[in-house]
């Protein structure tokens, strides 16, 4: 699996907002600016979050976005498995249920979907409350990185 800059800047816009707290709007353009990602790309990650639940976007003046999930809950998993096209270690994963003509004699598939299921557990189990308690630690140093 290779996480795209979609979902890099996803996960990274999620931190941002968790960390603001899920009473607070942050407008598109701050957000853009203080991550490096252009507005309209931005614009289109944030669309997904929120048709998926996971943000609320208010227009106007006092507008923006904010999180619309509990940081204790939502998980990277829970971001990623929106943003990215697919989150399978191969192809033939990511059809449910599994379409290759190969699969009942695979002697690797089974690595494949171990592998798979490992992802997707310690994705689940990484939320971003555990950023929030990350920053706070090091909030003197620029923790924001480019991953």
């Amino acid at each position: 699996m290779r996480v795209s800059t979609k979902g890099r800047y996803a996960l990274r816009v999620m931190i941002v907002l968790a960390e603001k707290g899920q009473d607070n709007y942050i407008k598109l353009h701050e957000m853009a600016e203080q991550q490096g990602i252009s507005e309209k790309y931005l614009e289109g990650i944030l669309g997904t979050l929120v048709r998926a639940g996971l943000l609320e976007g208010a227009r106007g003046k006092a507008g923006g976005y904010k999180l619309n999930c509990d940081p204790k809950k939502c998980s990277v998993w829970d971001i990623l498995s929106l943003t990215e096209t697919s989150v399978s270690p191969v192809a033939c994963l990511d059809d449910n249920p599994n379409r290759c003509e190969r699969a009942e004699s695979c002697v690797t598939l089974p690595i494949w979907k171990e592998l798979n299921s490992m992802i997707k557990d310690y994705l689940n189990n990484v939320k971003l409350e555990q950023f929030i308690r990350n920053s706070k630690k090091s909030k003197d140093k620029n923790w924001n990185c480019g991953f």
